[in-house]
């Protein structure tokens, strides 16, 4: 068997595939989701038990971990789950994939959802051309799901074929008596496999061709399995490898908790052989350690007894799991994504005024993000390099979405308040909140529509005078002055409102957006600079004063209610 420069580059092509697919699934899936589907994954994940059901019954069903990971990363690339209920659903998952090892040892069937992948992407590239932004993203999403298992399975066949010439691992057979030395071996190899072939069911079915040609016993075909726990791990972590840092995080605390299960079984490894060996001759069924007929159902057995009781010792720990690769991977200011709320994703308080309280640190929370996507903005509007335009750009887009999320999610949280009992003045501040986030998401629309503006200016190539970005820079500066009160001014207990600053910042918003519209049309019938280049500075300029507006009705909403 020769491996080529080209069969190289189909590896490579492979990868990419996969990676695009992954990148394509979670974009879309953004844009499908909505909360909806987050609501049943929120209460599918609830609780960790439920998590772990979650995660098992999805594996069982697409017959490979590996998948379920990936799926997974998508899922808190998208913001639908947190790292928390990810980790319940990984351990799930582990446990799920015992299921495809009986299958395999008892049956030998194996499904393979990339058979169906081509029909998925036939019937789905129609509605790519649909006018129905929503049918077009559902086809977007059944693309790239199709494309991943695609990208698995290109993966799979750009390598030797270790599948169809296991002779090729028969040299193995002689490294099986080296004690601990061999079991560390054995799970290398295990690992490696799980990895080559992309799918830990592929390496079982391996692992008992091995066994059944007598060239491996049953403890060294055990560390194997312990290997493709581990292999099974590193898929995910390359599909995180594209997402943002809570899908990174899920990556890693598969590996962590796949390290953990395999470092314990190692410590009491002949044992736990031993007794499984003893429960099975127990009930009658042959020895593995005597014949190689009875190593598929010991397997089997290892598998699904090693994942059960990890997943029962590290329940318990999923918070630590957590904390860890929080700080194996910190948040950058480069990466940071702010899917979900802060203070009201844990449901209704014991009080509907403690509520109130909550939605309070809520809102203010949102009136920060909206500052740090005007941050962005300007960013991309001072931003050279193409990379930066894009990078700047994308995370205004992001913003806006979790801008959207935040305000329905925080009115749907505000509406089952009102279903309690409140006071005259709750009922009075709740009304506010509502108006509040309102124009909050106002902002930043604003906000996006400015991005727009400036992105429209970059692709163009249409140039700016250098008076004519000092303008708008002081616009921003005087916009992003503005929302600093604001943010002030929610941040407090509504009482000490500076509303006397917040009328003058709106006052010279307007003042100047005025000055600059007269020199523009001064300077339009003068030809200073070209008439494209005017359109989309003034669209900037109204954009702004636009936002202005919104911000100051932010601190006079405030002052309706609680003067």
């Amino acid at each position: 068997m020769q491996y080529t420069f080209i069969d190289f580059l189909a590896l490579l092509g492979s990868l990419g595939f996969f990676l695009y697919g992954m990148k394509t699934m979670s974009e879309s899936l953004q844009k499908v989701a909505g909360d909806k589907l987050r609501g049943i994954l929120a209460a599918m994940t609830s609780s960790r038990i439920k998590g772990i059901f979650t995660g098992f019954m999805i594996t069982a069903l697409v017959q490979s971990s590996t998948a379920t990971t990936v799926m997974l990363v998508s899922f808190v690339n998208a913001g639908l789950i947190n790292l928390l209920q990810a980790i319940g659903i990984v351990m799930g998952a582990n446990i799920g994939t015992t299921v495809t090892a009986w299958l395999i040892s008892l049956l030998g069937f194996k499904f393979s959802i990339s058979y169906i992948s081509l029909p998925l992407i036939g019937i789905s590239f129609p509605f790519l051309f649909s006018r129905a932004k929503k049918k077009k993203s559902i086809a977007e999403l059944m693309i790239g799901f199709a494309m991943v298992f695609l990208g698995l399975e290109f993966l799979k066949e750009s390598l030797p074929n270790i599948q169809e010439h296991p002779e090729i691992l028969y040299f193995l057979s002689s490294y099986t008596d080296m004690g601990i030395w061999s079991i560390l071996l054995f799970l290398a190899i295990g690992t490696i496999l799980t990895f080559v072939i992309q799918s830990s069911s592929a390496t079982m079915a391996l692992t008992l061709v091995m066994t059944n040609n007598g060239w491996i016993s049953f403890d060294m075909a055990a560390a194997m399995v312990l290997g493709e726990n581990i292999g099974t791990t590193i898929t995910a972590n390359i599909a995180a490898s594209i997402a943002n840092v809570s899908a990174k995080r899920t990556a890693r605390a598969h590996l962590i908790f796949n390290l953990v299960g395999v470092f314990w079984v190692l410590l009491i490894f002949n044992l736990f052989l031993g007794e499984i060996n003893r429960v099975l001759v127990g009930l009658g069924l042959a020895s593995p350690f005597d014949t190689a007929h009875g190593i598929p159902v010991a397997l089997s057995v290892f598998h699904t007894v090693f994942n059960m009781a990890n997943a029962a010792l590290l329940l318990g720990f999923a918070p630590l799991i957590a904390r860890i690769v929080t700080r194996l991977v910190p948040l950058r200011v480069e990466d940071e994504e702010e899917f979900r709320l802060k203070y009201i994703n844990t449901g209704i308080l014991s009080t509907a005024e403690l509520s109130l309280f909550q939605a309070k640190k809520e809102i203010s929370v949102y009136a920060r993000r909206t500052k740090k996507m005007m941050g962005y903005a300007r960013n991309l509007f001072n931003a050279q390099k193409e990379a930066d335009v894009e990078f700047f750009f994308a995370k205004v887009e992001k913003y806006e979405e979790i801008s959207d999320r935040m305000e329905e999610e925080i009115a749907t949280y505000l509406t089952k308040v009102s279903g309690g009992h409140l006071s005259p003045t709750g009922s009075q501040r709740l009304q506010t909140m509502l108006k509040l986030i309102d124009n909050i998401e106002s902002i930043s629309d604003s906000c996006q529509n400015v991005s727009r503006a400036i992105y429209r200016q970059k692709q163009k190539n249409i140039l700016f005078t250098p008076e004519m970005r000092d303008n708008v820079n002081k616009m921003l500066d005087l916009v992003e002055q503005a929302q600093d009160i604001m943010i002030e001014n929610l941040d407090d207990d509504y009482h000490n409102v500076k509303v006397d600053s917040a009328i003058d910042l709106e006052y010279k918003i307007n003042r100047f957006r005025n000055k600059l519209k007269k020199e523009h049309i001064k300077k339009l019938k003068e030809k200073e600079y070209k008439y494209d280049a005017g359109v989309i500075y003034n669209d900037i300029i109204s954009h702004c004063e636009r936002m202005g507006d919104h911000i100051v009705n932010v601190t006079e909403s405030i002052i309706e209610r609680f003067d």
